[in-house]
């Protein structure tokens, strides 16, 4: 756990896609975060459970919306040291929910919770990953995996955390799976989807405040669908790739206007400190 030497208004973040794995969760307790966004998260392994503050945010008011779900990994936001008090929003079904509740239109894609430092002024922190999904059948197109109609609801979520035009204080980071500032598809196309995702943050007031470089190691070798110029550092690695190899950026963390300034994010993407899933963290330092 933490000591307490770090200065008190410097509150640290962990985003993480910890896809599953027991490793991820035993290498949260060696961590100097204060508080944990996990993505496709389960049941922690009983010989840190006890250790880790991780209730499931799916547990109460929603007992029915958990047994359907029980298995579903999910978003979690993990308290991990006693400097910050976490208080989570309660997840409801968009079909259960009333007027003023956190409403959940995709089970397990969306978690979010206040977070009030010792010393310093109230956030919310969002941790969000949205699900595949495929086409109606009628289109023909059953082997496309489509995430931006998810995503798109998961903002649709976050949207009713914003009650001011101006003067919100979130950080919303996770695991988008959409590429920023390019596609794979010469047409644009998928570019040009991906591209709403990131201008509907921003309407929000949440622009998008990184990883980019330089607070993260640049892919090497360039890949080609990747513009000279963009600032993209991988997160990810596919199945034949490694940390050293990895090419694509699918994590991102956005913050309000009104913060912006104070939020410092890197990618610890480096392959010596990459850790023990397909995601690399990503190190948001709030102030």
């Amino acid at each position: 756990m933490l000591s307490n030497q770090r200065r008190c208004d410097l509150i640290k973040l962990t985003c993480w896609n910890i896809a599953h794995r027991h490793a991820a969760w035993r290498s949260l307790v060696e961590s100097d975060a204060d508080v944990a966004l996990l993505q496709e998260a389960r049941t922690p392994p009983e010989d840190v459970a006890d250790r880790l503050n991780a209730t499931d945010p799916l547990n109460v008011n929603a007992r029915q919306f958990q047994e359907v779900n029980a298995q579903k990994s999910q978003c979690m936001i993990v308290k991990l040291t006693d400097r910050v008090d976490v208080k989570r929003l309660i997840p409801i079904p968009l079909i259960n929910a009333r007027n003023g509740e956190f409403k959940s239109t995709h089970p397990g894609c969306l978690a979010a919770a206040i977070i009030t430092p010792r010393d310093g002024e109230s956030f919310i922190t969002v941790s969000f990953c949205p699900e595949y999904e495929k086409p109606h059948r009628s289109t023909g197109k059953m082997s496309w995996n489509i995430v931006d109609a998810s995503i798109h609801r998961v903002i649709s979520d976050l949207s009713l955390l914003i009650g001011n035009q101006r003067g919100h204080r979130i950080v919303a980071a996770g695991d988008l799976t959409i590429y920023h500032g390019y596609g794979e598809d010469k047409s644009g196309y998928w570019k040009g989807r991906y591209d709403t995702v990131f201008d509907r943050m921003r309407a929000l007031g949440l622009p998008l405040v990184g990883p980019q470089h330089p607070h993260g190691r640049q892919a090497d070798p360039w890949p080609d669908e990747l513009p000279e110029d963009s600032k993209n550092v991988p997160t990810y690695i596919h199945s034949s790739q490694t940390p050293e190899t990895a090419t694509s950026q699918l994590d991102y963390v956005f913050a309000s206007e009104s913060m912006a300034d104070s939020v410092e994010v890197r990618a610890l993407n480096r392959p010596d400190e990459w850790g023990p899933s397909d995601h690399c963290r990503i190190e948001i330092e709030v102030t």
